[in-house]
């Protein structure tokens, strides 16, 4: 697949890139970034997968996350992906949490979003190996995060994935979307009515079922103005009740905004270079 730079920028003695390419999985033009540290230059290095939300591009993690400072100290590529296909002839909705910047990181199999929205397989299969095969990553030491929707991709791919996926953490995932407005909504219009359908995508029902085979973290505002439709106590009891390793951190005082992310992105990305070697 033929790839085109749209910009790169030095930052951090690294590489800030964004790029452009034809999906095959979406049929549609794709955009990314892609930052790569200093050691990028020398050899392939861990990579961080970055999951973005509702209404988000690749842009606004890229940013507003100051994600870049660490994955320069630890020597980590980060990779900040699409929300959903876009562009004329794409499906859309009028409402901000459907079709466009919403793609929920599911197959849909439903008109009429099925002929675009295969952001499952993009995010899991098509846009890993277009990144490997262009930029200096190793593909054997990925981790996966992201923020509410980005949080519920990063959850369910690596708990679906754990051989893919040596690390996963979120920032106030959608917890449990079988159960929320910011869920049923979206996975009847992608996937049908048939909730059986839907749960490979809810990281609660995912954790009862079988887990993650490492360590998670999680970090939740308790000030977050989305909580109802979160469901964050869903996900943390499914983890006590499976006895998961890892954190679940409610920190007090913070909102759902990206200045809750930057505040802990310093220990999402330690955490993940940890584990990635």
């Amino acid at each position: 697949m033929s790839l085109e730079t749209i910009s790169e920028n030095r930052s951090f003695g690294g590489t800030q890139g964004v790029y452009r390419h034809k999906s095959q999985a979406t049929g549609t033009d794709m955009t990314f970034a892609v930052f790569l540290p200093e050691e990028a230059q020398h050899g392939r290095v861990p990579v961080l997968w970055y999951l973005s939300g509702l209404t988000c591009t690749h842009e606004n993690a890229m940013t507003k996350a100051g994600a870049q400072e660490w994955a320069a100290e630890a020597g980590m590529a980060l990779i900040f992906p699409d929300t959903s296909p876009r562009g004329e002839g794409v499906a859309n909705d009028d409402a901000y949490d459907l079709g466009q910047g919403a793609g929920f990181y599911v197959n849909a199999t439903q008109d009429p979003w099925k002929p675009h929205f295969q952001m499952w397989h993009y995010i899991v299969h098509e846009l890993p190996e277009l990144v490997g095969d262009n930029f200096a990553i190793d593909r054997d030491a990925m981790g996966i995060t992201g923020h509410s929707m980005g949080g519920h991709g990063a959850l369910t791919i690596a708990m679906t994935h754990p051989d893919r996926y040596r690390s996963v953490s979120a920032f106030a995932p959608i917890a449990n979307p079988t159960e929320s407005d910011w869920g049923r909504k979206q996975l009847s219009a992608y996937l049908g009515d048939d909730r059986s359908a839907w749960q490979a995508h809810d990281s609660t029902l995912l954790m009862r079922d079988r887990g993650y085979p490492g360590e998670v973290l999680i970090d939740q505002g308790s000030n977050d103005q989305f909580l109802d439709l979160l469901k964050p106590e869903s996900l943390a009891q499914a983890m006590m009740a499976r006895r998961q390793p890892g954190q679940f951190r409610m920190q007090p005082g913070y909102d759902h905004s990206y200045f809750f992310v930057q505040t802990f992105m310093a220990d999402h990305i330690l955490w993940h270079a940890e584990r990635l070697g």
